[in-house]
């Protein structure tokens, strides 16, 4: 059986999902924590674009006691590149080539999920390729005027089934939605 691959990103009511640290942390409880400790039980890779790769390298082994970082720093990290070369530190591995060819491949191989964690154009592209099975979107209630979104203007109309969906207590809603219409439920 292959592996699933799942995103999960956080929005805006608007769809903006860029700088969620200036408007998501007054509304992630117990609840928000419980639905991302789901999804990294079953995750044994993430798969990350450049930018992300680089701010998140930088942040989240100096926060050890943090319950996020205790699984993103063993985790195996898959970036997405085309600038970074040699051995990368922090458990990763450059994936210089097609990324739907090593994706399908990783698909294949022994282990869990894999979670494809951004940024935005990473999760975007993976998306639109049809290679992510199940995307995630915790909304947030708040508008905000700026901020790139997940899927602007640019993204043709693409059909997805909602799976499920739950309203928080911090009001925010997660829905989860199958991107490929073959995929099974979990």
């Amino acid at each position: 059986m292959s592996r699933r691959i799942t995103a999960h990103m956080f929005s805006t009511l608007n769809g903006v999902s860029e700088h969620a640290e200036r408007w998501q942390f007054d509304a992630f409880g117990p609840d928000e924590m419980q639905s991302m400790q789901q999804m990294t039980a079953t995750t044994t890779d993430l798969v990350l674009g450049r930018t992300l790769w680089q701010e998140w390298s930088g942040f989240w082994p100096t926060y050890a006691d943090d319950p996020f970082a205790q699984w993103v720093n063993p985790v195996r990290k898959h970036v997405l590149t085309s600038t970074l070369t040699g051995d990368l530190p922090w458990n990763s591995t450059i994936v210089s080539g097609d990324p739907a060819e090593y994706l399908e491949q990783l698909r294949t191989q022994p282990g869990g999920d894999i979670a494809v964690g951004g940024g935005i154009e990473t999760t975007r592209r993976l998306v639109l390729a049809g290679l992510v099975d199940e995307l995630t979107l915790t909304i947030h209630p708040v508008i905000t005027g700026d901020g790139r979104r997940l899927f602007d203007d640019s993204v043709p109309t693409t059909r997805l089934q909602l799976r499920s969906s739950t309203q928080t207590p911090a009001g925010n809603i997660v829905a989860t939605y199958s991107v490929r219409p073959d995929t099974p439920a979990a």
